[in-house]
């Protein structure tokens, strides 16, 4: 895969290391399901940054993309899921100061099961996993550090807890 302008390490003015000099995006896919809400996770490999926790797809921004273009392209390169896959909705901007994540939520536009999604090499699995039980897996630092605001903007979509 070729690197674009844009691929690379920074660093914020918090002082955290981040990958993506563009910032980054991510798709929160989230459905209803028997135990409420859930969400569709991948288990990043080990190799990763924060490898071998659970997050959403997504990663660098490319050079004049939109967060909602970067998270659609993630999923597609990561699980591939293609744009009309999903309905996208609302997103959240964690903005560390000269870089931010921002994560796009979306809901299913059709029956997505794991076994119907391509991995690439960046993930060991997939898997929807309830809100409630988030707690039970290892999560990515930054989903864990956001989802107080993902969790309010589900509740404005009434997303069953």
């Amino acid at each position: 895969m070729p690197f674009t302008s844009t691929d690379g390490w920074t660093v914020c003015a918090l002082g955290h290391r981040h990958w993506g000099r563009a910032g980054a995006a991510g798709l929160f896919l989230h459905r209803d399901g028997a135990d409420g809400a859930e969400v569709l996770l991948q288990h990043r490999a080990a190799w990763s940054h924060h490898g071998d926790t659970w997050g959403t797809p997504g990663g660098a921004l490319h050079a004049a993309e939109s967060a909602e273009q970067g998270a659609l392209r993630e999923a597609r390169e990561e699980l591939g899921l293609l744009p009309d896959d999903v309905v996208l909705g609302a997103w959240s901007v964690d903005d560390h100061g000269g870089w931010s994540y921002t994560t796009v939520l979306a809901r299913p536009a059709r029956a997505l099961e794991p076994a119907d999604l391509r991995l690439d090499g960046e993930s060991n699995g997939v898997a929807w996993v309830a809100l409630r039980r988030l707690d039970e897996v290892p999560l990515h630092p930054g989903l864990a550090a956001s989802l107080p605001r993902l969790e309010a903007l589900l509740r404005e979509v009434g997303a069953d807890f």
